[in-house]
């Protein structure tokens, strides 16, 4: 039987694996194991858990004693928000020699079999994003209606009327980012911490002029546990986004060429449409 533990490939560019927790540890060890289980070359974890009750941050130091050198866990002292775990992740990352790095949540809403497609796509863009609302990707029949029209709205409405945004998935937290894109945009002071933070990445990336590309992806409930979605996180989101638009407004394109690609294209290859 072929073992699931990855085995180091040195001429494979390193991957690196952004998973921030709170309270996860029901879904961690069959995430953890499901990525691994890929067999994808290089590829490494990193776990930024914020002191979960349930004890995450002790079953991942379990997982990493399996995995000891393809998983990390990096432990802080409280809950200190979702923005601050992923750019705590990313430096890790970068810090590490990561090429690409791919964010994503522990709970199996996104799923780990896209990582091959993501990865052979990242070759011709700067970000590769997880898609709900380009064509093809669809959401958990199970999402209540007043789920999806707030989802919806956020992202088809608020936040693309309010910055311009191209990308049809705002607020997507499944990505894959070029080494030299994720150095470019946290050159920037981001502050968001709930779910806009996504937002925020968004927008900067495309103020800077970096290369996104959306494919469409089942987005599932969560296998078990329960959403970190709060009003106050949605308060945030609600009038963070117009700080947005002030906050970056003198950011202009990286000084660099870019591909044939537009700004944002759909996996397709179409432009988005600005309905």
């Amino acid at each position: 039987m072929m073992s699931t533990k990855p085995r180091p490939f040195a001429a494979s560019p390193a991957a690196f694996v952004v998973i921030p927790t709170y309270n996860e540890a029901t879904n961690l060890p069959a995430m953890v194991t499901a990525l691994f289980a890929l067999a994808i070359d290089n590829l490494y974890i990193v776990v930024v858990d914020d002191n979960s009750p349930d004890h995450t941050g002790q079953v991942a130091d379990r997982l990493q004693q399996t995995y000891p050198r393809h998983l990390h866990v990096i432990h802080r002292a409280g809950k200190e928000g979702l923005g601050s775990a992923y750019r705590a992740g990313f430096r890790f990352a970068l810090d590490q020699g990561a090429e690409f790095i791919i964010q994503m949540d522990a709970d199996f809403s996104h799923s780990p079999a896209y990582l091959p497609e993501f990865l052979r796509h990242i070759k011709t863009c700067d970000v590769v994003v997880g898609s709900r609302y380009v064509e093809g990707g669809r959401l958990d029949q199970r999402w209540s209606w007043w789920r999806y029209l707030l989802s919806w709205w956020a992202n088809a409405i608020y936040a693309r009327v309010i910055l311009g945004l191209q990308v049809r998935d705002a607020t997507a937290g499944f990505k894959c980012w070029r080494r030299a894109a994720l150095e470019a945009i946290l050159t920037y002071p981001i502050r968001s911490n709930g779910y806009v933070f996504q937002v925020e990445m968004a927008y900067l990336a495309e103020r800077l002029g970096l290369r996104a590309l959306e494919i469409p992806i089942y987005f599932e409930d969560r296998h078990a546990g329960h959403s970190k979605m709060s009003n106050s996180i949605k308060l945030e989101a609600a009038w963070r986004t117009w700080l947005l638009r002030w906050r970056y407004r003198r950011v202009r394109p990286l000084a660099r060429p870019l591909s044939a690609l537009p700004t944002a294209v759909h996996a397709n290859g179409e432009p988005p449409d600005r309905r």
